[in-house]
């Protein structure tokens, strides 16, 4: 029986397909852009002067702002205690007995002006007087209660035209010392802190355009200066996303580390302030405590230096990066 001889097959040349698993390409997704951003931070410590001067000015620019609004939420936190609503203290004559004094507030409550009264006596007085002030050795040189017995009231009405004529009217009804309308700095406490929220939401925004053209204008000079480089990139087919990253890494480097020292600038800010801010809020509140930027704020900081950053480079790269071209002189 004739035999079949096999013939071996000859090695197939030319070109094959090869198919580049997507692990495989997001594997060297990652390692390029984490080789970018640290040579990107390099760059940065090239050229020690330039940067640090570039990273003050987005330091001072950013801490501005963060400073405002954290001052702006400690001074909200003071106040939200208080009771908005407007009230009209009545200080009675000390000559007056508790006796007088109660069936003064009594008649009070038949007033159909009225919503509410309140009595503080001149025992409840001192004790609070003693629990919630700093002077309350002031009152051993005193033989006797010196303060008055207080009548609290709050009005139906918040109409501003009517309640001056009604502490009027209170003051002139007899055994009342003074009527004092104390909530009204309150208010005007709360329409000044809501204009300097207002103006810190303006300047915030005038200096995030300012942290935007800072950091366009560092990276429009660095590409400037590399632009022999980016012109041979072009040249062997570098595409212009292989070609903008790196200074896209630059401008979030920037605008993070820019981040961080303008968070140092705000807790160095509030640390000088804390000693008498605290001395100051022991004389109305002893629980009152200065606070920083905390776990949310100091991240929002650093995510919005970050992305004014990585915005501003992004700009400054699409508008430059497209005017150097291969041939052009």
């Amino acid at each position: 029986m004739a035999r079949k001889e096999t013939q071996a097959q000859p090695p197939r040349r030319g070109a094959q397909q090869h198919r580049i698993q997507f692990a495989d390409r997001s594997r060297s997704w990652r390692r390029h852009h984490a080789l970018v951003a640290r040579q990107a931070l390099v760059r940065l410590r090239q050229t020690p002067v330039a940067s640090l001067m570039t990273l003050a000015v987005l330091a001072i620019a950013l801490a501005l702002p963060g400073f405002l609004f954290t001052a702006l939420s400690n001074l909200q936190t003071l106040t939200s205690g208080w009771d908005p609503e407007p009230r009209i203290a009545l200080y009675m004559q000390t000559e007056l007995s508790d006796q007088s004094i109660d069936s003064f507030s009594r008649e009070l409550l038949l007033r159909d002006d009225l919503s509410s009264v309140e009595l503080i006596s001149r025992d409840k007085g001192l004790e609070d007087f003693r629990s919630y002030t700093a002077f309350a050795d002031l009152l051993d040189y005193f033989d006797h209660n010196p303060l008055p017995a207080v009548i609290m009231v709050t009005p139906l009405s918040s109409d501003p035209v009517q309640l001056p004529l009604l502490q009027a009217e209170l003051q002139a009804l007899p055994g009342v010392n003074e009527a004092q309308l104390d909530m009204e700095w309150v208010q005007r406490l709360n329409a000044i802190i809501a204009l300097a929220k207002r103006g810190s939401y303006v300047l915030g925004g005038l200096l995030a355009m300012a942290v935007l053209l800072v950091v366009g204008n560092t990276v429009r000079m660095t590409i400037e200066s590399r632009r022999d480089e980016i012109i041979v990139s072009k040249l062997v087919g570098a595409t212009d996303a292989w070609v903008r990253r790196p200074f896209l890494y630059s401008g979030f480097w920037y605008g993070l580390i820019g981040g961080l020292l303008a968070w140092l600038l705000v807790q160095l800010a509030l640390l000088m302030l804390t000693a008498p801010a605290q001395a100051l809020a022991d004389l109305y509140l002893n629980r009152f405590e200065v606070r920083g930027l905390g776990l949310v704020g100091t991240l929002s900081l650093l995510a919005t230096a970050a992305l004014l950053g990585l915005t501003g480079s992004w700009l400054a790269v699409t508008r430059h990066l497209n005017e150097i071209e291969p041939g052009d002189n």
